[in-house]
């Protein structure tokens, strides 16, 4: 039996991030040059987790082989669950089953989210607390209008989205998209509805036992559900407002500092008559030519070329992308031959 084994989310369409999720499933794309799965992936080995279940459908080639590539880079071994037709949150641990195997603990962690998770700890409370499953949640962020879960003063859960038995004096709280689970709630996974919901189908009769439970973190978290929220990740992460430096997922790792919070990778080439101003990141095979301007807020991803005359400022480049000359991105996503605005 293994102590941890972790699931990730990546089967859902992220359709407020098209045209970017048309390219690229939203687990699979770059924050930092790194794929977000990868991150999840690392914290999940940070843990204790032996291996994880990854589930697909949405370009489930594509998703399956950045999966791949992400398991080496945070060395933690993954099978993938492919979905011929999405299942839910609660669906996909039924459909993965047999993948995930028999573990102490298992942790389903929501493939769009970019957390600093002290996860660890949050195993261990919810192993000593004998909970079928641990809720991690936050404080509501400000402006943001998602569905509250409601907790009592022992922290269990007593209503999600409006559903439960309720009571008196409950704190709403926002869900983060992190649980940790008991062998003994998988078990309690419906087979109908085929596209089975944890927080509709699953928790909501089990409210009552007061063994749906909770836990209240702290740590930098962001859904990259949006353009502008997907940039500013990026932006976090170059500024340190998101920390970084993950063992499996650093995405300074390998590059240099050619200036203070300025990290180019050995093998891309910057012109000295270029304009890079930190924060920036510049990947491995990018050229940034004479005359042209990076940053502030800037990451150019893997092989990108920034021709002269050409700027970019609080944008991300994917990899591949060759701006034309003159041309200006900015508070922008530019992938290919797509250009996503991302102000706000």
């Amino acid at each position: 039996m293994d102590d941890v084994v972790g699931m990730v989310l990546a089967a859902g369409f992220g359709t407020r991030l098209r045209p970017l999720t048309d390219v690229l499933p939203k687990p699979a794309i770059p924050v930092g040059g790194l794929p977000l799965l990868q991150y999840a992936l690392a914290r999940l080995r940070s843990a204790g987790a032996g291996r994880a279940v990854v589930n697909a459908h949405h370009l489930a080639d594509r998703m399956e082989g950045v999966a791949r590539e992400a398991s080496l880079g945070a060395g933690l071994p993954v099978e993938v669950s492919r979905e011929p037709v999405i299942a839910g949150t609660g669906g996909a641990l039924r459909e993965a089953r047999s993948l995930l195997g028999a573990a102490r603990a298992f942790v389903l962690w929501n493939g769009d989210v970019l957390f600093d998770l002290d996860l660890a700890s949050v195993v261990a409370g919810h192993r000593a607390s004998g909970a079928l499953a641990t809720l991690v949640l936050a404080p509501m962020p400000p402006g943001a209008t998602f569905a509250t879960v409601d907790v009592d003063r022992s922290m269990a859960v007593r209503r999600i989205a409006g559903n439960g038995p309720g009571g008196a004096g409950l704190v709403p709280l926002h869900f983060t998209g992190v649980h940790v689970l008991s062998p003994e709630l998988l078990d309690l996974v419906p087979d109908e509805p085929f596209a089975c919901d944890v927080n509709r189908h699953v928790y909501p009769p089990l409210l009552e036992s007061g063994r749906i439970r909770a836990v209240v973190a702290d740590g930098h978290w962001n859904d990259l559900g949006t353009p502008v929220r997907y940039l500013q990740a990026n932006l976090d992460l170059l500024s340190g407002a998101a920390p970084a430096g993950l063992p499996g997922a650093d995405p300074f790792a390998g590059l240099h500092l050619a200036a203070p919070r300025i990290w180019v990778s050995p093998d891309a080439e910057v012109d000295p008559g270029s304009d890079v101003v930190g924060p920036a990141m510049v990947g491995a095979g990018a050229r940034v030519e004479a005359g042209s301007r990076v940053g502030p807020g800037a990451v150019v991803g893997r092989g990108c070329r920034v021709p002269r005359g050409a700027s970019v400022e609080r944008a991300v480049l994917w990899a591949g992308t060759a701006l034309r000359p003159g041309e200006r991105v900015e508070a922008a996503i530019a992938a290919g031959e797509h250009r996503v605005p991302a102000g706000g």
